[in-house]
């Protein structure tokens, strides 16, 4: 990452008040590149996009790729995480980009576009423009605004009519969408699917599909562009494979979130069945589990309420992870606060008993794994309202 960031700003100072002169020859080509996706890192599975401008001519062989961010910035995660992470329009060489995806094992595909000069001309002095360094940042969104959308916003700007979709695709919604990507990865589509709220699941437009890079290959390899005089012609003129994908060995992981749960509810589930038998009560039990449940409701809360990103409320997690499981932990480590306790599990209870058997009529899509979670905490509260008065074990 470093190092195409250093690419780009050596184009951006030295290259681009010469690139600003150029005008394309006739042999140019501006094609778009998909990159298949790859298990390397969370920001891989989604696959990528960029423009290529080939021109044998000039010798310009460049990739303008919209997908250039900096895990190293100040507060990055926080801004990530609020919905404010800045990505930049990045240039680097063709054959560094080519390069630095066959690391990856990842499949390159080019679609060279169908462009008449006028049109090329005036994309390329776009993504001039776009890629000068005052220009270059902008406010990423992964549903709404991202590597693949802005390719598509360029070709449809500049192209002479009206780029029409001929694709069929099946009705899914954004999360279905996005846990396709991830069908390999069961614990980062668990923790997307505790942060996206209902919104994730509405259905996506045809052309909202077009923020996944292997949709919008899709779909541009049957559009056509329709001009005012009504003629049509494809928006692609030939499809090139640049770079083979290489499959990759899927890690079996045994240890899936749904097991995971199961466990941890079966381990509270008999340690409860020992303490109902002893005529006891373990509070630390009840303390960790709330306190940790807590920490994840702070970050739950901070993401539904105080993140800008459009997807994460409303959100029906919030029931059962939420920021007053921190009061209620020290609620039950102290002795003269019981009775403040036991009303806390009787809140606790109504509410998850309320969530449990509406869960299917809930207008959002929940992981499996969540139930035994919820089933967890709804056991712990059951059993102290039911068990009345016990030992304490301190």
């Amino acid at each position: 990452m470093k190092r195409v960031l250093y690419l780009f700003v050596v184009l951006s100072v030295f290259v681009f008040p010469l690139y600003a002169q150029l005008k394309l020859s006739e042999e140019a080509q501006i094609s778009i590149l998909t990159c298949s996706p790859s298990e390397d890192a969370v920001f891989t599975v989604y696959g990528h996009t960029a423009i290529r401008i080939y021109d044998p001519d000039h010798k310009i062989d460049v990739i303008f790729n919209y997908g250039i961010f900096d895990f190293s910035k100040a507060n990055f995660v926080y801004r990530f995480a609020k919905g404010e992470t800045d990505y930049k329009l990045g240039v680097t060489s063709f054959d560094h980009f080519l390069a630095e995806y066959q690391m990856r094992g990842a499949g390159i595909t080019e679609q060279v576009l169908n462009l008449l000069p006028t049109e090329k001309e005036r994309m390329w002095e776009a993504l001039v423009i776009n890629a000068q360094p005052e220009n270059a940042v902008y406010r990423y969104n992964f549903f709404f605004d991202n590597c693949a959308t802005r390719p598509v916003a360029i070709v449809e700007q500049y192209v002479d009519g009206e780029v029409i979709y001929n694709h069929e695709v099946k009705p899914q919604t954004f999360r279905q969408l996005i846990n396709h990507c991830m069908r390999n990865k069961p614990w980062l589509i668990f923790g997307t699917e505790l942060a996206l709220g209902s919104p994730a699941d509405r259905i996506a437009a045809l052309h909202e599909e077009l923020f996944l890079p292997l949709y919008l290959k899709e779909a541009f390899d049957k559009a056509t562009v329709r001009r005012l005089d009504g003629s049509r012609r494809k928006l692609i003129s030939e499809t090139n494979i640049v770079a083979e994908e290489i499959p990759e060995d899927v890690e079996i992981n045994f240890f899936t979130p749904l097991l995971c749960s199961l466990i941890i509810f079966l381990l509270i589930l008999l340690s409860t069945v020992y303490e109902w038998k002893a005529k006891r009560y373990f509070w630390l039990t009840d303390s960790m589990l709330f306190f940790i449940a807590g920490l994840a409701g702070v970050v739950l809360f901070f993401l539904a309420f105080i993140s800008e990103h459009p997807a994460t409320w409303p959100n029906g997690l919030i029931i059962w992870l939420h920021p007053f499981h921190l009061v209620g932990a020290a609620l039950f480590a102290v002795k003269k606060l019981k009775k403040a306790a036991y009303y806390y599990h009787f809140i606790n209870f109504a509410l998850l008993s309320f969530m449990l058997l509406g869960w299917y009529f809930i207008p959002q899509q929940m992981n499996t794994a969540f139930i035994f979670l919820v089933l967890t905490f709804w056991a712990r509260s059951a059993f102290r309202l039911t068990v009345g008065k016990l030992q304490l074990i301190n």
